[in-house]
C-alpha cells in the first residue's frame, strides 16, 4: 500500500538473484491494491444507502457468517503483507542496515497509529466540544496531509519543514480541543480499537519485524503466520483472559488475527517471486494453501463461528484463503495474460492509496457541515449502488488530479 507499505520494485539482491526470483516490478500487487482500495471506498459508502442486498454489508457481531464488506479489510491487510518483503529487499539493496530499516518501520507504524487514534476517537466525539465534529474531521485530515505529504527531497527548500511543523501543531491543537463522551462522562482522546489505520499499523509493525529479523526465510515466515493464528485461537478459547486489563492499551491487535492476514501475504510473496524459476510453484502453493485455510476455517466454525467483529480464527483463515485466491487471479490476469489496460483507470488507488483513503474524510466533513444529503432516489437500491461506485471512482479521479500536481501522501 503506497502510504502504508513500502512500494518498491520486487527485484531482489544482485542482478543474478533478481533474474532467478522473477522479473523486476510486476503490476499485479499494485493492481490488486487498487481494486481493494476502490472496493473499500465503495463499501464504506454503503452506509449512506437504503434497500440494498444484505450480503453486501457487514454481518452483525452476534451473527455467524460474513458479507462481502467483511472480506475487503482482510484483503487489504494481506496486500500490506505482500509488499513488506519487497520493501525490505529494496532497502537492503540501497545498503540500509537492519537497525536503519527497523527505525523506518517504527516511524511508519507510529504514523499509522497516530492517524488511527484520531480517527477512532471520531466515533464518540461530543456535540459539546468547541469545534463541530465536521470541522474537527476536516482539520485533522488537513494536518495529516501537511505532516505526511510527499515533499520534494531538495534540501534547499525550507517550506516542507515549515508545513510539517504547522501540521504537527495543528494536530496537537485538535487533540487539545477534543472532547468525547463515554459511560464515564466526558473523556479526552484515548486508545480504543485503534481504527483501520491503527490496526494496519500494528499488523505492519509486527509482520515487518518478523520479515526483517528472519531475513525472509520461508520457515520463519510460515512460523510467524502460524504463531499469530495460534494466538488468535488461544484468545477465543479463553486462554488469554488474565491479560484483559492490558489489552486495551498494549496488545497484538485482533488477538493475532490482523498480523495473521499480513503474514499470509508475506508468505505469498516468497512464492510469488519464485514463479519464473519454478513456474508451477506459485500456483501449487496458492491452491494448496487456500484449500488448507478454507478447511481450517469451516472445520473450526462450530467452535467460534465466523465473525469479522469478533475476529474469529475461522473468519481469519477463510479471508486469508479468499485473499490468496484473489491475488492469484490478479497475477494470472496481469502477469500471465498481460491484461493491464483496465488498471490505468484506477491506478492512483494502487499507488497513492493512503491519499485515496483520506480524501473521503474531507468529503464527509464537508457534507456533514453543510447538512447536505442526496435525494432518496439516488441512495436506494441499484441506483444507490451505482452512486457509491461512482463516488469511489470520483475519489480515484481526484487523487489522480492531486498526483499530477505532486500532492500525495507518503509515509
Amino acid at each position: 500500500m503506497a502510504g502504508t507499505t513500502l512500494a518498491v520494485n520486487p527485484a531482489v539482491g544482485e542482478q543474478a538473484e533478481a533474474s532467478a526470483l522473477g522479473p523486476a516490478r510486476q503490476i499485479s500487487i499494485d493492481a490488486f491494491r487498487a481494486v481493494i482500495m476502490v472496493l473499500m471506498i465503495f463499501c464504506n459508502d454503503l452506509g449512506t444507502l437504503i434497500d440494498i442486498p444484505e450480503w453486501l454489508l457487514h454481518t452483525q457481531a452476534q451473527e455467524d457468517g460474513m458479507g462481502f464488506s467483511d472480506v475487503i479489510f482482510p484483503a487489504f491487510l494481506f496486500i500490506v503483507g505482500l509488499s513488506i518483503p519487497l520493501a525490505i529487499q529494496g532497502r537492503r539493496r540501497k545498503g540500509d542496515s537492519s537497525a536503519t530499516i527497523a527505525g523506518h518501520i517504527a516511524l511508519r507504524s507510529l504514523a499509522l497509529l497516530v492517524m488511527g487514534l484520531f480517527h477512532v476517537n471520531l466515533g464518540n466525539y461530543s456535540s459539546e466540544a468547541l469545534l463541530p465534529r465536521p470541522v474537527w474531521t476536516i482539520l485533522i485530515t488537513v494536518a495529516f496531509f501537511l505532516i505526511w505529504l510527499d515533499y520534494p527531497k531538495d534540501p534547499s527548500r525550507k517550506y516542507p519543514a515549515v508545513l510539517k511543523t504547522m501540521g504537527g501543531l495543528l494536530l496537537l491543537l485538535m487533540a487539545a480541543l477534543y472532547k468525547g463522551t463515554s459511560a464515564d462522562g466526558t473523556v479526552w482522546m484515548r486508545p480504543q480499537w485503534w481504527g483501520i489505520l491503527g490496526m494496519i499499523g500494528w499488523a505492519y509493525l509486527l509482520s515487518s519485524l518478523v520479515c526483517l529479523f528472519s531475513d525472509g526465510k520461508i520457515g520463519a515466515l510460515v512460523g510467524g503466520m502460524l504463531f499469530f493464528l495460534a494466538l488468535n485461537c488461544a484468545a477465543h478459547l479463553g486462554w488469554l483472559e488474565p491479560l484483559e486489563e492490558v489489552k486495551e492499551y498494549i496488545w497484538i491487535v485482533g488477538d493475532g488475527c490482523m498480523p495473521t492476514l499480513t503474514m499470509a501475504g508475506a508468505v505469498t510473496t516468497w512464492f510469488y517471486q519464485r514463479r519464473s524459476l519454478h513456474q508451477s510453484t506459485f500456483w501449487v502453493y496458492a491452491l494448496v494453501a487456500a484449500a488448507v485455510l478454507l478447511a481450517f476455517g469451516f472445520m473450526t466454525r462450530p467452535i467460534w463461528e465466523i465473525s469479522k467483529i469478533r475476529a474469529t480464527p475461522s473468519w481469519t483463515a477463510i479471508c486469508a484463503a479468499i485473499s490468496l485466491l484473489w491475488f492469484a487471479a490478479m497475477v494470472y490476469l496481469t502477469d500471465v495474460k498481460g491484461i493491464k489496460k483496465w488498471y490505468t483507470i484506477i491506478k492512483p488507488a494502487g499507488t497513492s492509496t493512503l491519499t485515496c483513503y483520506l480524501i473521503p474524510y474531507l468529503h464527509l466533513g464537508l457534507v456533514s457541515y453543510l447538512a447536505f444529503q442526496l435525494p432518496e432516489v439516488l441512495r436506494t437500491g441499484v441506483v444507490g449502488l451505482m452512486k457509491s461506485l461512482g463516488f469511489a471512482l470520483l475519489v480515484v479521479f481526484i487523487v489522480w488530479l492531486l498526483g499530477k500536481r505532486g500532492i500525495r501522501l507518503k509515509l
